[in-house]
């Protein structure tokens, strides 16, 4: 369909205009050409493989250019021209409906995967256990609103996507050794398939623990909802990085602590318990430094 149209506008763009019912305006003359021009790059594409994603989305834009560009000759043709307008209104919109349902098919199952690591001062039991108490993980990871444990391995999460959305899924632990790793998927049916797994490894020091947090999932609008979330503000490899964040802190402190700077950590999201960030109490400092070295 491109190719055709392409073709048939910079070929004979005289007799397209007459029969969509443009007319032979200075606009027409020029737009015509270059609807033509924008079709053949379209079909370039296409022919060339670049059927999804993206490239998808070129047509969709083109079309609403097209559909714009109707609206704007419609306001201004009447009797015979405007019928014949309104006939192709008709089909262009047809075709934008088309090109749409192909663009969401072609741009959706995209997986992504994300991988974010942090120190804990804490042994590895300790870390391990506190994780797989899983309903503590709304917690720490601002996108979950509840983890509901449905058995010894299974258990319903419910988190909050991109634009105010709920989504929810079933996931069962598919792996596990305690005080090293826990390995989890979604069962079928859920709203965001996923699966990931955490390790815990023993720090250098003897004391910390290194804990390493990979996840995969599937984006909701492929590479497009990547986009729309990151502008949003719910770029995933950043959640990732500060739920994690977070998680350090819970273990070691107890709770979130905050800057005055940032009232609200990097989210503005209000659930977590934080504190501001104040300064060592001199009982503190004599446990760093030892005594006299403060002038």
């Amino acid at each position: 369909m491109s190719l055709g149209l392409g073709v048939a506008q910079l070929v004979a763009p005289k007799a397209v205009r007459r029969l969509s019912g443009v007319g032979d305006s200075r606009t027409s003359k020029v737009m015509v050409p270059l609807v033509g021009a924008r079709e053949l790059v379209h079909a370039a594409g296409l022919l060339a493989g670049k059927r999804t994603g993206p490239w998808a989305w070129t047509r969709v834009a083109g079309d609403a250019m097209d559909l714009f560009s109707l609206g704007v000759a419609l306001a201004h043709r009447h009797g015979q021209r405007r019928m014949r307008l309104l006939a192709v209104t008709g089909a262009v919109v047809g075709i934008t409906v088309a090109d749409v349902r192909t663009a969401l098919r072609t741009t959706q199952g995209g997986t992504m995967e994300l991988t974010a690591a942090t120190t804990v001062r804490k042994p590895p039991p300790d870390v391990y256990a506190f994780w797989r108490r899983l309903d503590n993980l709304p917690n720490f990871m601002a996108h979950l609103d509840e983890v509901r444990v449905t058995s010894d391995r299974t258990s319903h999460w419910v988190a909050t996507a991109p634009f105010d959305r709920t989504v929810e899924w079933d996931a069962e632990i598919v792996d596990e050794v305690p005080g090293d790793r826990i390995a989890w998927r979604s069962l079928p049916g859920a709203d965001v398939p996923n699966r990931g797994e955490v390790r815990f490894t023993p720090a250098p020091d003897g004391v910390s623990t290194e804990v390493r947090v990979r996840m995969t999932y599937e984006l909701p609008a492929g590479g497009l909802g990547k986009l729309l979330a990151r502008y949003f503000g719910e770029e995933p490899h950043q959640q990732l990085d500060d739920d994690l964040r977070r998680f350090k802190q819970v273990m070691e402190t107890g709770e979130v602590v905050r800057s005055d700077g940032a009232p609200w950590g990097k989210r503005a999201r209000h659930e977590f318990p934080q504190r501001p960030a104040q300064p060592l109490t001199r009982e503190e400092l004599d446990q760093i430094e030892p005594k006299g070295a403060l002038v």
